[in-house]
């Protein structure tokens, strides 16, 4: 199994407010995850570690993420959890009134695959040389797009593309959208729309299906991200199955 996980600034942006992980145990069970902060005074970087640290933290706590139904219940958990950590700073921390942070999140054990978001963050899979977009956004333009108000043209510069519907510490109580992935996929990738808002889905899918090595296949995708203009902090998880594994 390759793995790789970074996170950039951008070149716009003054500092991150993104956090990003891949944890693993023994047992061979992976979580990637990767979380897109919002607030001022670095809020939105305060939020964002409190998601991934207290994924990581109860990820370790665990012997094994069990079956696929305790898997879903521990996410719901997790979430429930970092969502009132987040509101808990807020009250503490007045001048941070208004931090959150998006969750995308996937699970890869030998018996299953989960991804779960909040926000918008997204979450791939890639199956036969091409990528597929797990996650669906929770932003106001996407709303509009599942109702038939606007169409996909339109939709690429709408002013209402970044409102976020859902995210960890605006909603509570809040709800984790969970999909159920089939394991014959050969890659799991995640991203912030520091990415996505910059290269094309089949831009990534080019530069994921070079000979590149993962670490290097990531580093290329910022790169190339960043010089298209990096408006946002850019973050990327990936995970590549070699040739034979479950």
């Amino acid at each position: 199994m390759q793995t790789f996980y970074f996170t950039d600034p951008g070149k716009v942006r003054s500092h991150n407010e993104d956090s990003v992980t891949i944890i693993n145990n023994d047992k061979s069970e992976f979580v990637l995850a990767i979380a897109d902060g919002m607030g001022g005074h670095k809020a939105g970087e305060v939020a964002s570690m409190i998601a991934i640290n207290h994924i990581r933290d109860s990820f370790y706590k665990l012997d094994t993420l069990g079956t696929k139904e305790e898997a879903i219940e521990w996410l719901r958990l997790i979430v429930k959890e970092i969502n009132e950590k987040i509101f808990d700073y807020a009250k503490e921390h007045p001048e941070s009134k208004g931090l959150g942070t998006t969750l995308v999140i996937a699970i890869k054990t030998n018996d299953y695959i989960l991804y779960g978001n909040i926000g918008d963050s997204s979450g791939f899979v890639i199956k036969n040389n091409t990528l597929h977009k797990v996650t669906k956004d929770h932003t106001y333009v996407s709303m509009l797009l599942s109702n038939g108000r606007l169409t996909e043209e339109n939709a690429k510069n709408h002013p209402g593309k970044n409102l976020l519907t859902r995210a960890l510490g605006a909603n509570n109580p809040i709800e984790i959208d969970i999909f159920d992935i089939d394991t014959s996929v050969k890659g799991l990738f995640l991203c912030s729309d520091g990415l996505t808002n910059m290269l094309t889905e089949e831009q990534i899918e080019k530069i994921l299906n070079s000979d590149l090595e993962v670490e290097e296949a990531v580093i290329k995708l910022i790169r190339k991200a960043n010089s298209r203009g990096g408006t946002d902090n850019i973050s990327i998880a990936y995970l590549k199955k070699e040739s034979g594994e479950l």
